[in-house]
């Protein structure tokens, strides 16, 4: 089976779309085929991967006018498939509001399209909305990254009961992970941040901790993941390990299939 993880945190800045840009990449390395869905208006996952969909040839189609998501899946340059956004995106939370049909919707369709052996990344923006929510009922487990400052932290505190409240609607507990990014071993409070998150979470706190590293900072601004950018980095290990820390946990799980030609 493959997993649909959705990586969100109520705060910007943390490193969502980098996560999801790079655990995808280290995902196609290994023979899998990601599909990787972008939930967010500003449509940065879209811009590094696949740039110039118009607003009927990305996900605000399927929410406005129906078209299936197989319709506007694009191939990504490292492998895989990515179903993009587009700014007209921030229009669904006002056009359809926010009853269980719309927040349903994005897991209909997916379902719909894929046959559930591939894993699924959903790139998020950092509000709780109809989109996030969309996300989270449409995966089976979340991903919250939390850069090493305060106010991450009290944004994954603040997801945290925004999970457990969803709980009684879902009829299920939502697994999820904690992972640190933009960790700097020389600074005090990234380890002040990582030892309150594990004091807070536990064994839901990954092992792996994404390290400041300029090359994850400067791939996006180069079209690329940071394999691509810079295959030796400190970032590229960081992200490998990661991965295979998701996978042999079985937080992350995934079935090896062909590639999708680009």
């Amino acid at each position: 089976m493959g997993t649909r993880l959705t990586v969100f945190n109520q705060k910007g800045g943390v490193g969502k779309t980098t996560t999801v840009l790079n655990l995808g990449a280290a995902l196609a390395r290994r023979g899998l085929v990601p599909l990787l869905v972008d939930l967010d208006a500003q449509s940065h996952l879209s811009g590094i991967l696949n740039p110039g969909a118009t607003s009927a040839e990305s996900l605000f189609a399927y929410y406005n006018a129906g078209k299936p998501l197989k319709d506007v899946v694009r191939p990504i340059r490292f492998g895989g498939e990515l179903i993009p956004a587009h700014t007209e995106l921030i229009k669904v939370d006002t056009l359809f509001g926010k009853g269980p049909d719309i927040l349903k919707k994005l897991k209909i369709g997916l379902e719909a399209g894929w046959d559930g052996t591939r894993p699924v990344l959903i790139d998020c923006c950092p509000m709780l909305g109809v989109l996030s929510l969309s996300g989270i009922f449409a995966s089976e487990r979340v991903l919250i990254p939390i850069s090493t400052d305060y106010l991450a932290l009290r944004g994954a505190l603040a997801l945290d009961n925004t999970l457990r409240a969803l709980e009684h609607v879902l009829k299920h507990r939502v697994e999820r992970r904690y992972l640190l990014t933009r960790f700097d071993a020389r600074r005090k409070m990234s380890h002040d941040i990582a030892a309150q998150l594990s004091a807070r979470f536990g064994t839901e706190v990954c092992e792996t901790r994404i390290t400041e590293n300029v090359s994850i900072a400067e791939s996006p601004a180069h079209g690329k993941d940071v394999f691509a950018h810079a295959p030796d980095s400190r970032g590229a290990q960081d992200y490998e390990a990661l991965l295979e820390e998701l996978l042999t946990t079985g937080f992350l799980e995934a079935e090896a299939q062909p590639q999708v030609a680009a």
